[in-house]
């Protein structure tokens, strides 16, 4: 599956509290849920096999898989959630959230599940999703109820960008996850990538990187690639060409200025990094912009 076909239709997006006992029947969904514990410990049975969730933990419901949920102790339980179709359908506002199993469904509800597209291939997930830092995935998915509630004019479209944001992130952490040496390195390699970004106006070499942050260069460059599926030279230059799009869009600045702002030798320097990654001179990347 590519990523190209991914549009997202966000069915329901809640943040949920509960006095214990809690508890949702066994039921089998046709679209997706994320549900996040933020507060309170469950117990969530997925095709008869039992999690203990807890706080930080996030769970990912099927679509065909029988799961029930109750809470596991007497703390109040918050679980913050959204149902979703992972590609938009002709009929995805009128499909309701199953509260049934598959067996207590008539003909026309087993016509209602969405493919399933996050079991195998490169975007799979499991079920259970626990990560080591989810703040940042805690403060998207609150986002995105903060919008579904909010329903501002297009709310559909942003919803639909902010969750492909929190799939990218949670398909990444997977990636690095399941990478012993990228998850090891895992603090090294953001501050590399940190560093990069915050000197994107100078010259930056291999050696320098190794003898700042310790590590051999040609290490480093294996751990980088395997993580950004680029070098860090790669990365420095996408970044530093990057940076120069903006300035050629949104500022009145010249060529020369930008080239001596983003630390090149010269503009014929900076000419020539520009079209060997976006195939055009800065110069013509300007006016097919409308500058």
């Amino acid at each position: 599956m590519s990523e190209t076909v991914l549009s997202p239709y966000v069915r329901r997006a809640w943040d949920h509290s509960a006095s214990s006992p809690w508890s949702v029947r066994p039921r089998t969904l046709w679209d997706y849920e994320l549900l996040y514990i933020k507060e309170g410990h469950l117990l969530i049975t997925i095709e008869d096999i039992a999690y203990e969730g807890i706080p930080g933990d996030l769970f990912l419901f099927k679509p065909r898989q029988r799961h029930s949920i109750r809470s596991n102790s007497s703390l109040r339980v918050r679980q913050p959630h959204i149902h979703f179709d992972l590609v938009e359908q002709v009929d995805s506002p009128q499909i309701p959230v199953s509260f049934i199993t598959e067996n207590e469904m008539n003909e026309q509800e087993l016509t209602w599940f969405r493919p399933d597209l996050l079991s195998a291939g490169p975007f799979a997930l499991p079920n259970r999703i626990r990560l080591t830092h989810p703040a940042v995935m805690e403060q998207m998915l609150f986002d995105l109820i903060h919008e579904y509630h909010l329903r501002l004019p297009y709310f559909h479209l942003q919803m639909k960008s902010q969750l492909l944001k929190l799939l990218t992130y949670l398909i990444r952490e997977r990636h690095w996850s399941e990478t012993p040496q990228i998850h090891a390195h895992q603090s090294l390699l953001m501050s590399v990538r940190q560093y990069i970004t915050e000197h994107s106006h100078t010259d930056i070499s291999l050696d320098e990187l190794s003898t700042r942050f310790h590590i051999s260069k040609y290490y480093l460059t294996r751990l980088f690639r395997d993580a950004f599926h680029m070098s860090p030279i790669q990365y420095h230059q996408t970044v530093r060409v990057e940076k120069a799009k903006q300035l050629i869009q949104f500022t009145g600045l010249t060529i020369q200025s930008i080239a001596d702002q983003l630390g090149y030798a010269n503009i014929h320097a900076f000419s020539r990094a520009f079209k060997n990654k976006e195939g055009v001179a800065p110069s013509n990347y300007r006016l097919h912009e409308g500058k």
